[in-house]
């Protein structure tokens, strides 16, 4: 089965028609063209926007010179009551600082330790999955997952702790009443016009930071005390910058930590949910999937995780199609020559795995669920040039190597414990809220398995 495609793409979409499209279904707001086309041009009175799609033009913005191509401080501003200067949208000198503290907090040996705390999340999610009824909205279950293991891995807490269990509930809220993050680029405000944010998501941002500052200062306090837990937390939040000394402040970690949240928790919540749909629609990939979960055993280690290869191309597959973030903004610094166009300083440049996912002159079938693909000659070379689920190059999300274990873990263990099946013949749509979510949600009937 291929996952849902509109009946007909437009060759072409009016702005105001792509701007009603977007947020209500991102699938069928995509000229067709965009993608066949290796670059694409948009203009407006106030500013020019340039997709781009063609792999080298991509590895020159991200990998060759990432600092001629910031991001875009129009995207910035619509996440910054909750994200502040968060690693996620800060540029040049202080972007260093912050990623190297955080870095070392996700090398692979700390990333080994991590996985206790993933297995126990994993296993908390079939035990509610057992009693949540004959028909689910599996977005909420991977949401209440995805949350799990952020609280378990950064702060030893589960997301049954009263704290933990407000930021997830004020988080929801926030998710459904904050736009896009990256419509921004493609239709934004001239600098001069103000910046207003809904009322409701800048309360829950407001709150989500109240309940993280308590969080942290807590945790300070244990470091102090010399009491407390070795996790991710504490491992950046006592890591010195090699170059000045200076550890975060508090104020600097309630900025990481929100980031971490929803960059942890939604992505993760996002692609597994559509992961579980993609296995709902295609049974023989879901025994697959089920049977390397039984070979995991009941008490599994960090080592077992090699025995997961199918499972871990099924969730590449469910992130190729699914993008969490569908676009991602850098701003030139100088005048650029890309192609046959001339780009002005200050003009967007667009990136957007969405486009370059299901990219016609790329992929083979580009539509099609197909998680045996990547074990062949094309589809490596489409891995290494063509696939940005996490960015790539120096601004790669510190996070990749833990939702590449934590998404496969979880998928494993859900699968292996129940079958999946579609609740409604009508595939879901597509839309773009923070991350590529479902309008209507994602109804699926697990059946215990014996």
């Amino acid at each position: 089965m291929t996952p849902p495609k509109p009946a007909a793409r437009p060759d072409r979409v009016s702005l105001w028609r792509y701007l009603r499209l977007f947020r209500r279904d991102i699938l069928s707001a995509q000229p067709a063209r965009l993608y066949r086309a290796w670059m694409a041009e948009f203009r407006t009175p106030f500013f020019r926007s340039y997709l781009i799609n063609q792999p080298d033009l991509i590895r020159e913005v991200l990998r060759a010179r990432p600092m001629d191509f910031p991001k875009s401080d129009r995207i910035a501003e619509g996440l910054r009551p909750l994200l502040g200067q968060s690693v996620f949208l800060t540029n040049g000198e202080i972007w260093k600082r912050q990623r190297r503290i955080i870095d070392p907090a996700f090398e692979g040996g700390r990333l080994r330790d991590t996985f206790p705390a993933m297995l126990a999340a994993g296993q908390a999610a079939v035990a509610r999955l057992e009693g949540a009824g004959d028909m689910v909205e599996i977005e909420a279950e991977t949401s209440h997952a995805a949350a799990d293991v952020i609280f378990r891995t950064l702060f030893s807490i589960p997301i049954s702790d009263d704290i933990a269990r407000q930021v997830f509930s004020r988080f929801r809220d926030y998710q459904r009443s904050q736009p896009i993050l990256n419509l921004a680029a493609l239709v934004p405000l001239p600098r001069w016009l103000p910046r207003f944010h809904a009322r409701r998501a800048r309360d829950a941002a407001h709150d989500i930071r109240r309940l993280i500052r308590r969080l942290t200062a807590d945790r300070m306090a244990l470091i102090r005390a010399g009491a407390a837990p070795d996790d991710l937390a504490t491992k950046i939040m006592t890591t010195a910058d090699p170059k000045t000394g200076e550890r975060f402040s508090t104020e600097e970690m309630v900025d990481q930590v929100a980031i971490f949240f929803l960059a942890g928790h939604e992505t993760s919540a996002s692609a597994l949910a559509w992961a579980l749909y993609l296995l709902a629609t295609h049974p023989a990939a879901q025994s697959r999937v089920a049977a390397e979960g039984v070979a995991l055993g009941e008490t599994p280690d960090f080592g077992d995780l090699s025995q997961l290869g199918f499972t871990r191309d099924v969730f590449r597959e469910a992130l190729r199609l699914y993008p969490p973030v569908p676009m991602m903004v850098r701003e030139t610094t100088r005048s650029e020559r890309f192609r046959d166009r001339d780009l002005p300083k200050g003009a967007q440049v667009v990136i957007s795995p969405w486009h370059l996912h299901r990219h016609e002159r790329i992929w083979d079938r580009p539509d099609t669920f197909d998680p045996d693909r990547y074990g062949t000659a094309a589809g490596k070379t489409c891995l290494r040039d063509a696939y940005l689920p996490f960015s790539a190059g120096a601004r790669v999300c510190p996070g990749a190597g833990f939702a590449m274990i934590e998404g496969p873990l979880l998928l494993a263990l859900l699968v292996r414990a129940f079958e999946f099946l579609p609740a409604d013949a009508t595939p879901p749509v597509p839309i773009a809220h923070l991350t590529v979510r479902s309008g209507g949600g994602i109804w699926l009937m697990p059946r215990k398995r014996t």
